[in-house]
């Protein structure tokens, strides 16, 4: 009595494709040696793989159902209907390992119970953000040479989605231009093509004077390389980080000016700081109402398009009211200011 590949995949004779394949990643998952350590696991693991790889193979599953597991691998006499079982000669000479991750699209499905990588992701080994992983679970494919003789077409890769990440500058760095240092840990493929290693490594991004938030940087096919995927790109994008001073729109810059309520009705001389260090003095005479804005032409961030331009520091005049006044007081300001 030979192997009875329906029953290690836990399914009935005549069962449908799709249910070969549930039964398949039902199996599988639970006797990998990664997940379980019990003995005899990595046995049970292939002898999965093997029932797999007859079942789902309609020639192969057609002479197994008729023979048997003798009569696929040539080792009983002639059966019925003119058949010879030592004709075909079946032996499962695949990877049960490499047929994992090809059912799987190259991708670990225990990720979400174990992190492997054990790789810090850092900009500037300050800002960290999280490992990249290449997503999608993909449907099975089969060797690549088939046991019925002659080579099988593979399956074309597909590139896996771009993995994004934020990439926070201030808004000196904006004024200036920098080169940001980006450590990244990506899965390799080994020589052998099919196992896959950890390594680091750095991306410089230089930040060009003006870019605006958003801008992306892309670096192509940085992601994780498996068997079955073109690697992603690894794309930036600029965010501004929060600046004590400032607030920024597109080039120009915002700079709250705080005054008292008697320089706003009798004027007043602010003192701006700026981006590159310099103090601007702006005196006005006129009555400053709350929500008045003064505009300093060129003192903001370098245009994108043209960085020896620039755009403009704004004065947002911000008017602070007194808590309390005294009565003498409140009688003049009754007498002096109009109705």
């Amino acid at each position: 009595m030979g192997k009875d590949y329906y029953k290690v995949l836990g399914i009935a004779k005549g069962a449908s494709e799709d249910e070969i394949k549930k039964a398949y990643r039902k199996q599988a998952l639970r006797y990998h040696p990664d997940k379980n350590k019990s003995a005899g696991a990595e046995d049970k693991f292939k002898e999965i793989a093997e029932a797999y790889d007859v079942l789902s193979d309609a020639k192969k599953k057609d002479i197994y159902d008729r023979y048997g597991e003798e009569g696929l691998k040539g080792s009983a006499g002639g059966g019925g209907g003119g058949h010879s079982g030592s004709t075909y000669n079946y032996t499962f000479h695949g990877d049960p390992h490499a047929m994992f991750a090809e059912f799987f699209g190259g991708r670990n499905p225990f990720d979400h119970y174990f992190s492997h990588n054990g790789c810090d992701d850092m900009v500037d080994t300050a800002d960290p953000f999280a490992a990249f992983g290449m997503g999608g679970m993909g449907g099975f494919q089969r060797p690549f040479k088939s046991h019925l003789g002659g080579p099988r077409v593979a399956r074309e890769k597909q590139k896996d989605p771009p993995v994004v990440h934020e990439l926070k500058v201030s808004l000196e760095e904006v004024f200036a231009g920098c080169t940001k240092k980006m450590k990244i840990c990506r899965k390799r493929l080994n020589p052998d093509g099919r196992t896959m290693r950890s390594e680091d490594k750095i991306l410089s991004v230089d930040i060009k004077r003006g870019w605006k938030e958003g801008t992306k940087i892309t670096f192509p096919r940085e992601g994780d390389e498996t068997p079955t995927n073109i690697p992603a790109d690894v794309v930036f994008v600029v965010k501004d980080k929060p600046h004590p001073v400032f607030r920024r729109e597109g080039s120009d810059i915002i700079y709250p000016a705080k005054i008292s309520l008697r320089d706003a009705l009798c004027g007043c001389t602010v003192s701006a700081p700026t981006l590159d260090g310099r103090t601007i003095t702006v005196t006005s005479r006129d009555v400053v109402k709350p929500g008045t804005k003064k505009r300093i032409i060129g003192e903001g961030l370098p245009l994108s398009k043209w960085p020896e331009k620039r755009g403009d520091m704004i004065l947002d005049f911000c008017v602070k009211f007194p808590d309390k006044l005294g009565q003498n007081t409140r009688d003049t300001l009754r007498q002096v200011l109009p109705p």
